[in-house]
């Protein structure tokens, strides 16, 4: 997910998977977390945000699932999202020639650009199918989310920061399995 931009008000009255989403990703160490996984591994953010949401739902997930799951969202990642990633990073530190001011408000307008596409990735994810079609019932646990995460990285075949994934765990145990009274 994009570092942080307003969210927009038609995206307040999104999906519970986008609820769910802005939810996790406002713990500290999400953010950096989920970066690590997108740029060390390769990771789609909103594709293990999913995994991790259908956890919550109870539905464990297998490989099969989640080459659905990816299938499903890799042309609009590769089309919309990782380009429009691509320019608000170049915009964080634009050629001398441009001036910043202007650089810096192109690049908030890009990156709530690029927050709505990621958005919209998601809104398709939740409408491929409904919850109780995904995977096995499971009850929700930190134990169903590791294992769909787990699925994600088989499927995508690369080794995911075990920190970072640890991070996200203990944030979506503390946050959903376990909410503080």
């Amino acid at each position: 997910m994009a570092d942080g931009p307003k969210i927009p008000e038609a995206a307040q009255d999104a999906s519970p998977f986008w609820t769910f989403s802005l939810k996790l990703y406002g713990g500290k160490p999400v953010p950096p977390a989920c970066l690590t996984l997108q740029d060390g591994a390769g990771v789609d953010v909103n594709v293990m945000l999913f995994a991790m949401y259908l956890a919550l739902s109870g539905r464990r997930i297998s490989i099969g699932d989640m080459a659905v799951i990816e299938a499903a969202v890799e042309d609009w990642r590769l089309s919309a999202v990782v380009p429009l990633r691509h320019v608000r990073r170049f915009l964080k530190e634009p050629p001398e020639a441009f001036a910043h001011g202007a650089s810096a408000a192109l690049r908030d307008r890009i990156k709530a650009v690029e927050l709505e596409a990621e958005r919209l990735q998601q809104e398709a994810l939740y409408a491929l199918r409904p919850l109780s079609q995904w995977g096995d019932g499971d009850a929700p646990s930190r134990v169903t989310a590791a294992h769909n995460i787990g699925a994600y990285e088989h499927l995508i075949g690369k080794s995911f920061d075990r920190q970072a994934v640890s991070a996200l765990l203990d944030e979506f145990e503390a946050r959903f399995v376990r909410p503080a009274a």
